[in-house]
């Protein structure tokens, strides 16, 4: 079972999937989805096209997906742990799916079956599905980071749509390397979640207990950005 403070989602369908779905969108609703989700406030989209080992392992029989990914508030994100700074991030978790809700809802009107995959299902892994896209990579201190933002949050929705833009390659996986040997959360936390390999363990970090933040705060990644530290390892890289 996983640690986790945030509550389930209630169910906010208006609309059934339709009986005949579509399985391909147009390039100009394409185009009208993405400006749709971006102006309920989700910070972008990434799409996953999970393959046929994937759905084995995991035992399902769906594979087009689309992530919505949030910016978690900085202001909560700064507090300090405790009971009321788990209640604000549960409230906005909350707040973001009731809007992918919303989504499901937009494809469900324009004849694209749509699904909320909840984000509390133990029986599969969201973090193993972001992967599948090839737009983010796992840091150090366990995060799943894309490029928009390390505190990002996500949902996702399993879709008809076959003919998403998905990525073959991922061009993140220098981060891995990185993060070796930088090391700042593993030597600044409070918790000591990391063991004597410089390995997270998930067991001791209290982040989904008590809201602990500090090893994002002090992240390069959240303190500058991914562009900026990306510039900063090629250079590195270039003089070494």
């Amino acid at each position: 079972m996983r640690i986790r403070y945030h509550h389930p989602i209630p169910n906010f369908y208006k609309f059934d999937n339709p009986i005949n779905h579509l399985n391909s969108i147009s390039d100009d609703f394409f185009d009208c989805l993405n400006e749709y989700i971006l102006n309920l406030g989700f910070a972008g989209v990434s799409y996953s096209k999970l393959s046929k080992d994937f759905k084995k392992e995991w035992d399902i029989d769906w594979d087009n997906i689309l992530i919505l990914k949030y910016v978690m508030s900085e202001d909560i994100l700064n507090m300090e742990a405790s009971r009321e700074k788990t209640i604000l991030e549960d409230e906005e978790f909350q707040e973001f799916g009731k809007k992918t809700f919303e989504v499901a809802d937009f494809l469900r009107k324009n004849n694209f079956k749509a699904d909320l995959i909840h984000p509390l299902d133990d029986t599969i892994s969201l973090r193993a599905i972001a992967m599948q896209s090839n737009d983010c990579v796992i840091t150090r201190n366990n995060m799943c980071m894309f490029k928009e933002a390390l505190n990002i949050g996500f949902f996702m929705i399993k879709t008809s749509i076959e003919n998403l833009p998905f990525k073959s390659e991922n061009d993140m996986l220098w981060v891995e390397d990185f993060c070796s040997t930088c090391g700042v959360c593993n030597e600044r936390c409070p918790e000591n979640a990391f063991g004597e390999d410089g390995n997270f363990q998930r067991k001791l970090c209290t982040a989904h207990r008590e809201g602990c933040s500090v090893c994002v705060l002090i992240c390069p990644f959240f303190k500058r950005g991914y562009e900026k530290v990306k510039r900063r390892y090629e250079i590195k890289q270039k003089r070494s």
